[in-house]
């Protein structure tokens, strides 16, 4: 079961499990849970629809019967303290619980790299990298991640996710180099990103491989290879038809515009388009012996008419 599979990081899991090698055994059941099943139209008649909502435990009740897997990809990365904790914390509790019951056993929870704070961090492992979470949705997917790990599960920690469904990364960037199209002078950060289906790819591996993940293991999940986001930014630049951005400003003026330009981004979200924040990924491709795939220029070109369709309004401003 993938909880949150009609979501952006969900749809691509759930994807990655329907199209896997069954080697000529019988391809797997997936169970969606959800709040919302998606219209009839747009339902893939290989998976079955659960509803539940992880903020009302009750009714999470024998979700997990039957279950030998439950990959948990939903979470609540607004700014609401109460909901991050009645979403992110409790209803992670609560699954487990469940899961618990009905005797699953693999639990895969996809949390973030944003669970370490400010940057910078640069080729930081698993065991160097020390949480100190920025936001009350960090905090409280760091809570969930503690109680993932207590019972034998396996956390995934990726950090800039980009694809078909992203509604932050690239929209935020392009949101930003639409309204001060200009680049801070002398800045260079690097930081990991992924594809969606990448990490799709990654997640079906765990979860139907041979060679299970120990209980309790933290992974980062990233393409190999740091992007410079200097790089990045001229790449959605170009496939967006925004100009390219000057190389003008002082790190102060420019944070100065942007605060200007986009009050709602927070110190943290800045930080993260503007200093390092790569991180070690080499246990997660070692162990699970998925092909990294391109790096992030190519595979931007793929899903750059998703992009434009979805952020119409603002390039046609």
């Amino acid at each position: 079961m993938v909880v949150g599979g009609t979501g952006f990081i969900g749809r691509a899991v759930v994807e990655a499990l329907l199209d896997g090698p069954c080697d000529g055994i019988a391809p797997p059941v997936v169970k969606v849970l959800c709040r919302h099943p998606p219209p009839p139209a747009q339902r893939n008649d290989r998976v079955q629809y659960v509803i539940g909502d992880l903020s009302d435990p009750r009714t999470l009740q024998g979700v997990c019967s039957g279950l030998t897997t439950v990959v948990h990809a939903a979470s609540y990365v607004g700014g609401e303290p109460r909901h991050c904790r009645e979403v992110n914390h409790l209803g992670t509790l609560a699954l487990l619980e469940e899961s618990g019951r009905a005797d699953v056993r693999r639990f895969v929870y996809i949390s973030t790299a944003a669970v370490y704070g400010f940057g910078p961090h640069r080729g930081l492992t698993e065991m160097e990298a020390v949480p100190a979470p920025q936001s009350a949705a960090s905090a409280s997917r760091l809570e969930a991640e503690h109680a993932v790990r207590r019972a034998g599960g396996v956390v995934l920690r990726p950090h800039l996710i980009y694809g078909p469904g992203d509604r932050w990364f690239i929209p935020t960037m392009a949101r930003l180099l639409h309204r001060v199209p200009m680049w801070p002078r002398g800045l260079s950060p690097h930081s990991s990103v992924l594809h969606a289906n990448d990490l799709g790819r990654v997640v079906a591996a765990l979860v139907d491989g041979e060679r299970p993940p120990a209980a309790g293991h933290v992974y980062h999940v990233a393409h190999p290879r740091p992007e410079s986001m200097r790089a990045l930014a001229s790449t959605v630049c170009r496939w967006l038809g925004l100009p390219q951005p000057e190389d003008s400003l002082s790190a102060a003026e420019h944070r100065l515009l942007t605060t200007q330009a986009l009050p709602a981004l927070s110190a943290h979200q800045y930080d993260l388009l503007t200093q390092d924040h790569w991180y070690d990924t080499s246990r997660i491709w070692r162990h699970t012996e998925v092909a990294c795939g391109a790096g992030f220029k190519a595979r931007f070109a793929e899903c750059s008419g998703w992009y434009r369709r979805h952020l119409v309004d603002l390039l046609e401003a």
